[in-house]
């Protein structure tokens, strides 16, 4: 998959894909909607221009994260066409706001390995970020993690994220001993703690789970993993008989069934919708996604998989695959430790992401509020995830 045969092969298809999904929206309405076709144009001439940067100027990086990201976003776009044209014109904007990003992290980012000085900055941003919701925040969703001004909404812990990612590289960089894990160990616990207080299961989880990835592959120590799984079920325990919202989520999780009218709707009515679609699905606007909640964001998965069947989800998670493999090869062929952590912690973000919400709208674990990357509504989440692929790709080309 390594030629410029195939390469050309895939966006030919991700062209045809979108012109696919964009001109059955514009049919289904009457008289033809215009709009719908227009933002499929914009779509492919954002992918074509970036593809001819990236191609033309910078041929060495990873070809292929870009394209995943594209398909995965094309099919976000066109969903939330489906369920709100106003939402899709917004999230075309974010998408071309984060391409921009991409190509712009590409040209001007220097070799990634300076920034690994930097240490303390991204400590104090991560712990700026984290804590922001929490003092400034306003809930949404049983959820403290949203700063909204005037019409401007955005989750800061997206941003903490980052730099969390980058301050545990810079840590973990020369790892010696377990005395360097002293301090990285306080500052994810602190940051746990932030995500727990603003009762963001998903974020908390998350944060969790790039940490562990960054020591793992810092360290090679299996013990560290197993010490930190331990402390995190005895956390999880902990909350469990804290917080109230924790009981709920496991108590909906455990027989949503029980619950269907009141706690457990979301849960239900997800599980309704997937049955509902079958394999092959009802057909792109044929299917019945007012009666999935939040299914812009949250649950726009189930209503993928309702209209265009399991099938096609299951394709979904094999692209999100792709990506991460795509990723983490990055990772796997640069010889600086910095950052080989910096893309392995970005990569797990994005996986990790991905099978929190999905394991959620199937009831395979408890429910989070977090969005699924490039394909759910949200401005922040798209243009943090293409700046985070836009880092990867820059480490890609030092391969």
């Amino acid at each position: 998959m390594d030629s410029l045969k195939d390469e050309k092969r895939i966006i030919r298809y991700i062209y045809l894909l979108c012109i696919v999904c964009f001109v059955n929206l514009a049919l289904l309405k009457n008289p033809f909607d215009e709009g719908a076709v227009l933002i499929g144009i914009i779509i492919i001439v954002l992918i074509a221009y970036s593809q001819f940067i990236i191609r033309k100027f910078y041929p060495d990086g990873d070809k292929y994260i870009l394209i995943f990201a594209s398909i995965l976003s094309v099919i976000g776009i066109a969903v939330i066409y489906r369920l709100n044209p106003t939402l899709a014109l917004k999230q075309v904007m974010w998408f071309a706001l984060g391409v921009s990003a991409f190509i712009i992290i590409i040209v001007l980012f220097p070799d990634l390995k300076s920034f690994q000085k930097y240490k303390y900055i991204y400590l104090a941003l991560t712990l700026i970020f984290m804590s922001m919701a929490l003092i400034f925040g306003t809930e949404r969703g049983g959820a403290k993690n949203w700063i909204i001004i005037k019409n401007i909404s955005f989750q800061p812990a997206e941003f903490g994220k980052l730099f969390l990612v980058a301050y545990l590289a810079s840590a973990l960089k020369d790892y010696k001993s377990y005395k360097n894990l002293i301090e990285p160990a306080f500052v994810v616990m602190i940051s746990l703690g932030f995500m727990v207080l603003q009762r963001d299961l998903g974020t908390a989880l998350i944060v969790f789970a790039l940490s562990v990835t960054i020591l793992y592959i810092a360290t090679s120590k299996v013990k560290y993993v197993i010490t930190c799984l331990i402390l995190f079920i005895l956390g999880g325990v902990i909350s469990y008989e804290i917080f109230d919202h924790v009981r709920i989520r496991i108590m909906i999780w455990q027989n949503p069934w029980n619950y269907a009218n009141n706690e457990g709707l979301q849960i239900v009515q997800s599980l309704i919708a997937i049955a509902w679609g079958g394999l092959f699905g009802t057909g792109l606007g044929f299917g019945f996604p007012n009666y999935i909640p939040v299914n812009v964001s949250d649950f726009i998965f189930t209503v993928i998989c309702e209209e265009l069947g399991i099938v096609t989800g299951l394709g979904l998670i094999i692209i999100y695959f792709l990506l991460f493999y795509r990723c983490m090869r990055a990772a796997v062929y640069i010889e600086d430790n910095f950052s080989r952590l910096v893309a392995v912690g970005y990569s797990s973000i994005i996986a990790s992401q991905a099978l929190v919400i999905l394991g959620g709208v199937i009831n395979l674990i408890p429910l989070t509020g977090i969005t699924l990357p490039l394909v759910s509504y949200g401005g922040t989440s798209m243009l943090i995830t293409f700046c985070s692929l836009g880092i990867v790709q820059k480490i890609s080309e030092g391969e």
